[in-house]
């Protein structure tokens, strides 16, 4: 059983917004997870931060799908 190496591509404490970049790799049939970090350095014990993970293989794909959102949200 080969195992896939999974690189994280966003990284966000927003949930909205990792929703947001989710769906938009979803669109491009790019497979992808969320997972959450807990963050022990914060001064909030609930803070979180969630990191957008694709397949090492898929990760030039899913950049160029997040700068282009990015570059549209910058435009707004």
């Amino acid at each position: 059983m080969e195992r896939s190496t999974r690189v994280s591509v966003y990284v966000s404490d927003n949930p909205s917004e990792i929703q947001l970049v989710k769906s938009k790799l979803d669109d491009a049939q790019i497979a992808n997870t969320v997972e959450n970090n807990y963050l022990t350095f914060t001064t909030t014990p609930t803070a979180t931060s969630l990191k957008l993970m694709v397949d090492l293989e898929e990760e030039k794909r899913a950049f160029e799908i997040i700068d282009a959102y990015l570059q549209q949200s910058e435009n707004q």
